[in-house]
């Protein structure tokens, strides 16, 4: 209840009191009777009660301003400040609504100035400090002499501050979080790049190695080979073709010597038989 939530705030403006109106020209015998019941019931604390007898008093005189202001008061001593603001039904939106026509064009400044009054005090309910600033200081335009509006102005401009502090606070925490988020992300984005190049790095040097190690087992094994067939009377691939070479080239140095004998027999007998006898 607004009640609660107002607690460091002066209490609301009280409803118009119909008899100072008694004898005002606008305000009819039925309307001037519904409205100090109206009273009598909100200050036994029958808001409800109180709000019907309002209703009644501005049937009685729909343009009554008095009857309007009351309203509103029975309305958010059963309302919530805390309700969703767009919820037509709840009463407190009910009493802002007609609280703001009246700070605006009722005829009467001093009710002008209560209207803003309670305004202001919704909108501090609210934690809207900006508007319930505006709405103090409209008050004492309105009435200069009202403490009340005074003191509540204070309280507002104090909470404001106190508001806007914490704000910062948030503000620079929240840079200085995604600064922080920035600076790990940047690190972590480093480090994986870095560790992604030793990685790298490392595998090109294994596969090196690797290479080195395959080269000298193809090496070794080729020893081993060559050795074993010395062992068993045999010879490696390589001596076997410079044997091999040899061979044939001794072959083709006695073949060249039997062809020139047989050229040189050839010739021999053929001058035996050309000569004379």
């Amino acid at each position: 209840m607004l009640a609660l939530a107002l607690a460091s705030l002066v209490a609301l403006a009280a409803p118009v009191d119909a008899a100072a109106q008694a004898k005002a020209p606008k305000m009819t015998k039925q309307e001037r009777v519904c409205l100090r019941k109206g009273n009598k019931l909100y200050n036994q604390k029958r808001y409800a009660e109180a709000e019907v007898e309002y209703k009644k008093a501005l049937e009685a005189n729909p343009s009554s301003e008095k009857a309007q202001f009351n309203l509103a008061t029975a309305y958010m001593r059963q309302g919530s400040a805390t309700a969703d603001p767009k919820d037509k039904n709840n009463p407190m939106n009910k009493a802002e609504g007609l609280l703001a026509n009246l700070a605006k064009s009722a005829s009467d400044k001093q009710l002008r100035g209560k209207a803003a009054y309670d305004l202001g005090n919704i909108a501090y309910s609210r934690q809207q400090y900006d508007q319930a600033i505006e709405c103090y200081k409209q008050a004492l335009r309105c009435n200069p002499d009202d403490d009340q509006a005074r003191q509540n102005l204070r309280l507002a401009q104090l909470k404001k501050q106190q508001q806007d502090q914490n704000q910062d606070k948030d503000k620079n925490k929240d840079q200085n979080k995604d600064q922080n988020k920035d600076q790990n992300k940047d690190q972590n984005k480093d480090q994986n790049k870095d560790q992604n190049k030793d990685q790298n790095k490392d595998k090109d040097k294994d596969k090196q190695d690797q290479n080195q190690q395959n080269q000298q087992n193809q090496n070794q094994n080729q020893q081993n080979q060559d050795k074993q067939q010395q062992q068993q009377g045999g010879m490696s691939q390589q001596n076997a073709e410079q044997v091999l070479k040899a061979m044939q080239d001794r072959e083709r140095a006695t073949q060249q010597r039997i062809n020139v004998q047989q050229a040189q027999q050839q010739r021999h007998e053929r001058q035996r038989t050309n000569r004379k006898w």
